[in-house]
């Protein structure tokens, strides 16, 4: 409880403070976008107000997604800021599109009907550049602190922002050299960034949505910790699943046959409550105990080894199934 409600106090405030400079430099490129002339910047301005709103929407998905587990959520509410970082990939795309067709339509209409920028938006690209490679970085480092999905997300629409102000700032500058296409065709270079980043997002959504495994070092943290643990003989199973944020862990162990239930208990809380301390993503483990079968202890030993490393080849295998099927899906 302690956990989640930090966790929601410093998503909020990261929040917040992307929403105050977002809207700050927003009304300031609008503004040089429209008095120095420039579509690039007003393409730039339109990308870092779809920022706050996006911005709004992750601070929507991690309030619901914090929510305790109630009698219809069993597992709880993390899955909801899968969904909204999903709604705010659409509405990169949305807005990419939108750009890139203003760009197209002024360059069809006529290298006449171009105007040369001014002065103005050419200093709006530089303070945006600096401004959001530096709210990229700060809102990256509370998104890996927090392994939050959403955050991450907001990150990279950062990143993306900053990109398509160099983007921009190109366009511009090459315009007041005396190459005025160029900032429509900064727009439509703005346009591919925001579809990329928007792709990237949705499909991060959508493989925590479908329970994707784990990634290869994590399982390999995994079996580390459940090995290290007293009484444990062997791995026998091991499946792992992204649940939002969170990571669900079912094992199957082997544990000496003639233990009493008790002694078998304890091993199996001595997993569980070692993989929930260390790994501070996993909500929850379940834990089966298999008894051994009768073998000395040194072949024991050696299959232990043996079957660990194929639990791991096998969960990478599922890992890359699971990837080729999303592949297939997204492709189709």
């Amino acid at each position: 409880m302690k956990k989640d409600k930090s966790y929601k106090q410093i998503a909020f405030t990261v929040s917040l403070v992307t929403i105050l400079i977002n809207t700050v430099l927003s009304v300031f490129k609008l503004t040089a976008g429209i008095i120095g002339n420039s579509g690039a910047m007003l393409s730039d301005a339109v990308h870092s107000i779809s920022d706050v709103l996006s911005t709004l929407i992750v601070m929507a998905g991690i309030k619901f997604a914090s929510k305790e587990s109630d009698k219809q959520h069993r597992y709880g509410h993390e899955r909801i800021e899968c969904a909204a970082a999903i709604i705010l990939a659409v509405i990169l795309f949305a807005t990419g599109l939108g750009i890139g067709y203003s760009g197209i339509l002024k360059i069809t209409q006529g290298y006449e009907t171009l105007e040369i920028p001014g002065l103005l938006p050419l200093i709006a690209a530089i303070v945006s550049i600096v401004v959001k490679e530096g709210m990229f970085w700060y809102t990256r480092h509370f998104a890996v602190k927090l392994n939050s999905g959403s955050l991450k997300a907001d990150a990279w629409h950062h990143r993306s922002d900053a990109l398509s102000s160099i983007g921009s700032f190109i366009g511009i500058l090459g315009a007041r050299l005396g190459f005025p296409v160029l900032d429509p065709i900064a727009s439509i270079v703005i346009c591919l960034m925001i579809l990329k980043a928007a792709y990237d997002i949705f499909k991060d959504g959508i493989d925590k949505l479908v329970d994707k495994a784990c990634d290869d070092k994590t399982i390999e943290k995994i079996v580390n910790i459940i090995m290290a643990q007293k009484g444990v003989i062997k791995i026998d199973d091991l499946k792992t699943r992204m649940f939002g944020s969170k990571i669900y862990i079912d094992v199957e162990i082997e544990a000496d046959g003639n233990l009493t239930l008790f002694e078998s208990h304890e091993i199996a809380e001595n997993v569980h409550h070692s993989l929930e301390k260390e790994l501070e993503t996993v909500k929850h483990c379940m834990v089966h105990v298999n008894p051994a079968k009768n073998e000395d202890d040194k072949t024991q030993s050696e299959n232990s080894a043996q079957i660990t490393e194929k639990v791991i080849t096998e969960e990478k295998s599922d890992n890359s199934i699971q990837k080729s099927e999303i592949d297939t899906k997204e492709e189709k």
